[in-house]
Parts: C-alpha cells; structure tokens; sequence
C-alpha cells in the first residue's frame, strides 16, 4: 500500500508541473542528478528527497499548512498595520464606482473634497483595523486540511492554496469581518464622514444615494486580504529566502 501511495503521490506532483504548480517542480522531476544519475521522481519512489531524506505524504501535507500559516501571517501583519490598506494602490478602498457621481459633486462645494478625502482615508483604516481578526479563521481552516486538500492544491497553479482557503474561509471571515467593520467605522468616525458626505450630495441630487458602508467595506477587506495571502503563497513557492522554516524548505526547497 505505501509503494501504490507514493506512486500516486509521484503522479499528482507530476500533474502538478504540467499545470504550472510550484516553481521548477517539473525541472526536479525529470532532471538526473549528475552524481546519483536519478531524476526527483527516482528519488521519491526510492522513498528520499533531493536532500536524501524521507519526504512522505505527511511532509507535503505539513509544509502546506506551514506555507498558508506563514503566508496569511505575514499578509495579516501586513495590512493590520497602518497604512497597510491605504498606501496600497492595487487594494486601496475607494468610493464605490456607483457613487462617483458624489465625489464630482461633493468635492466642488466649500470643505467638500476634505470630506472626500477623510471618508477614503476612514474606510481604509477600517480594514486595518478588521484585518486583525483573519488569522484565527485562517488557522482554523489550515487546521482541517486534508491530505486530498493538500494534493488538491499541489495540482493546481501558485494561487492554488489561497483558493482554497477563500473557498473555505469566506463565509466565516465575513460573519468575522463584519461587526469588527462597524466597530472599525464608528472607531475612526467613517461613518460620521459617510453620513456627511452622501448627506451633502442628497441635498443638491434628485437621485438619493445610500450604500451598504458596513458590507462594501468588508468586501473590499476581504479581497485585499486574499489578494496580499495570494502574494505570499507565490513568494514561498518560488523563493528561497521565503522558506523559513525546515518544513518549507524540505517540502519547496527540494523542488526548484
């Protein structure tokens, strides 16, 4: 049974290259070493890594954990922190496309752009603020991986792992997000420079605005927390000096 196993573990890292999975994976599995004349999938039906030592289903399986822990730390870490959203130009949350009509309008009257601005800027800090609440979520779903999970996302493309934690994080990040929003909104007055803002633009349009604040936020949180987790992964597939620890190394390291 562990000879079929390692075989069909053999296969799915071999599937795994062809769809373009982990960086060099495909070069390690069919390149003979000069010294030993075996390629990486001699060695692991030989039951051995590149390094020489036993790199079993659980090693995999433990050095994906490991890359989604380290990946959605550093993420979190990143946008907690301040500015981490606002200075960000590929996540930063603006006013929603449907109300751009209120920024020309708002922004032409007396102190009216400082209102733009200080609502931008709120938002922002506001999924600072949330983002300190993932990590739990996200441990909790590492936790219940499965070795199918695992082997699932060996299969897939560099963002396969962070796939599969929007896919199974999603709901409970939401429900997690949402009142730590609100409180994040009311903390850094968003809501008072939302308020003020759709109110000045309803007093001058016929067409009244009123968003969701709380959800649009949320939203765009939940996105720019997926989209930095998605950075990370690609950073611990393809780079060595994001191998930090042994487990990375033997897992990922093995395979450039």
């Amino acid at each position: 049974m562990k000879y079929i196993f390692i075989c069909s573990a053999v296969l799915v890292l071999s599937l795994s290259a062809q769809a373009q999975g982990i960086k060099g994976l495909i070069k390690k599995a069919t390149t003979k070493d000069s010294t030993t004349g075996k390629s990486a999938v001699d060695k692991i039906i030989g039951g051995t890594s590149g390094s020489g030592t036993q790199l079993s289903s659980t090693d995999v399986v433990s050095g994906l954990k490991e890359a989604l822990a380290v990946g959605t730390q550093k993420g979190a870490e990143k946008l907690s922190a301040a500015d981490g959203f606002f200075k960000d130009a590929a996540i930063k949350i603006l006013i929603p496309a449907e109300a751009q009509k209120v920024i020309t309008t708002v922004s032409k009257i007396p102190g009216g752009q400082k209102m733009v601005d200080d609502a931008i800027l709120s938002m922002n800090r506001a999924a600072e603020d949330a983002s300190k609440s993932a990590a739990p979520i996200f441990v909790n779903a590492i936790k219940n991986m499965s070795i199918t999970d695992a082997f699932g996302i060996l299969k897939g493309g560099d963002t396969a792992a962070t796939k599969f934690l929007r896919v199974t994080t999603s709901g409970a990040l939401t429900e997690a997000f949402k009142p730590v929003i609100q409180t994040s909104l009311d903390k850094v007055n968003a809501t008072q420079y939302w308020n003020k803002l759709f109110t000045t633009y309803n007093k001058f349009s016929l067409q009244k605005v009123n968003p969701d604040l709380t959800g649009y936020v949320t939203d765009k949180a939940l996105a720019g927390m997926f989209h930095q987790v998605a950075l990370e992964e690609q950073k611990i597939r393809k780079d060595p000096v994001a191998q930090t620890t042994d487990i990375l190394k033997k897992v990922f390291g093995s395979k450039q």
